[in-house]
């Protein structure tokens, strides 16, 4: 496959693709957020649970 096939086949599956609607960005950007608030929120309970263990008084 040389160089001039390799870039007919990039601009034909460029003109196949075309740009997402305003309703599918902001559908990707919703579960984006949701998917980093989720990750935060466990990261703070670790966090948390972590700080709460060191804390106590060991016997």
């Amino acid at each position: 496959m040389g160089i001039k096939s390799f870039l007919s086949s990039c601009k034909r599956l460029i003109k196949l693709i075309g740009r997402p609607s305003r309703e599918e960005v902001w559908t990707y950007i919703k579960t984006g957020s949701i998917g980093i608030i989720i990750i935060g929120v466990i990261g703070f309970i670790v966090k948390l649970i972590s700080s709460m263990l060191q804390a106590s008084p060991s016997s």
